[in-house]
């Protein structure tokens, strides 16, 4: 902690809280300059390990707070403790603080103040009727009903690798690809949670690490989710940092793939996205979808809602606020429910290029 190091964080830190509030600047230098180089380096160097190398960073850090922890209370117990101790053990932490910070959003975060996926498709995303969303969800209802007669349940849980799912998921991108220039997507980083009995207990089901820029999925929910959470993991791993930007390239890349399967689990989410939402305007019309839904759907939503009756826990909802804080924090003023508003983003497309686009 020399003091240039000091004044080098310092001064990044300064940088990127200015270049937060240009998001034109973020846009064109970092989201599509900076950042898709150091992403990709990222998954060639990274991205071939059969383990996630970013969850083990994160043991590393979890190891050196515990063991930084058990030092304090071993000092405040010995009665040694001495404000020399204190300022030394302070600056420290606003240095290991800073450093995080700087990593966090140089490698990654500046994402979050980009203009995003709507700017690049030209949609004017606004608020929305009852009426738009209605005819959103009964377009949804349709799609997801076809993929579900389409479903071979025989066969649809036993062809669920997590490998298969990983490359179906770079596939899709790589279809849409050539619409949408911006989803190129190689090399391939995908891996399977080391902390998926963690997810089960505070609840994510995917992640992105902007340390080691590989994409981690939670193994722990119903399968049939996790097709989804891939792309929408990928849309990450692409820069779009906000969870409804997120599910919204997760939709364009599944809506471009042939897998039967990855489309069910797209529509699934979307159709549940836009029926939560409404909740808000019409509650006897919310629960009068559920008439015309396939058989296979309603099957996976009980097991989705059992899913989450079983990991509910006293943990789950603290996780939960301190999450909703985070995204609040990051450009997503409507906290979790971010994720919903993907709803509007999905009326914004139907209305620019038709319902046959959803």
């Amino acid at each position: 902690m020399r003091a240039w190091s000091w004044i080098l964080l310092i001064l990044m830190t300064l940088l990127i809280k200015f270049a937060s509030t240009q998001p034109l600047w973020v846009e064109e230098n970092y989201s599509k300059g900076i950042y898709p180089v150091i992403s990709k380096i990222q998954r060639s160097i990274f991205g071939w390990m059969p383990f996630s190398v970013g969850d083990l960073f994160y043991a590393f850090l979890i190891i050196i707070i515990l063991v930084k922890t058990w030092q304090f209370f071993k000092i405040i117990f010995r009665k040694q403790f001495t404000m020399q101790y204190l300022l030394t053990g302070l600056k420290q932490v606003i240095f290991f603080f800073l450093f995080i910070y700087v990593l966090f959003y140089g490698m990654w975060g500046l994402n979050y103040s980009r203009m995003g996926i709507a700017n690049q498709l030209g949609l004017d995303v606004k608020a929305y009727t009852k009426e738009e969303l209605d005819t959103l969800i009964t377009t949804l209802q349709t799609r997801l009903n076809f993929c579900a007669r389409s479903s071979d349940t025989l066969t649809r849980d036993s062809s669920h690798k997590m490998q298969i799912i990983f490359k179906k998921g770079e596939e899709a991108y790589l279809a849409a690809a050539p619409r949408y220039p911006f989803f190129n997507y190689s090399p391939r980083s995908i891996k399977p949670s080391i902390y998926s009995f963690i997810g089960h207990i505070v609840g994510f089901t995917g992640y992105y690490n902007p340390f080691s820029g590989e994409a981690q999925i939670n193994t722990s929910v119903p399968k049939f989710l996790h097709p989804f959470i891939v792309t929408h993991e990928i849309g990450h791993q692409l820069g779009y940092a906000k969870e409804n930007e997120a599910n919204f390239a997760g939709f364009l890349a599944s809506r471009a793939s042939n897998d039967n399967d990855l489309r069910y689990s797209m529509y699934f989410d979307m159709y549940f996205y836009a029926v939560r939402e409404m909740l808000r305007f019409d509650i006897e019309k919310t629960i009068s979808y559920r008439n015309t839904l396939d058989t296979l759907a309603k099957k996976d939503y009980r097991d989705w809602i059992n899913y989450l009756r079983r990991k509910k826990n006293f943990v789950e909802p603290l996780m939960s606020k301190f999450y909703d804080s985070y995204l609040k924090a990051n450009n997503q003023p409507l906290g979790k429910e971010t994720y919903n508003h993907v709803v509007a983003w999905l009326i914004a497309y139907y209305k620019k290029y038709g319902l046959e686009s959803i």
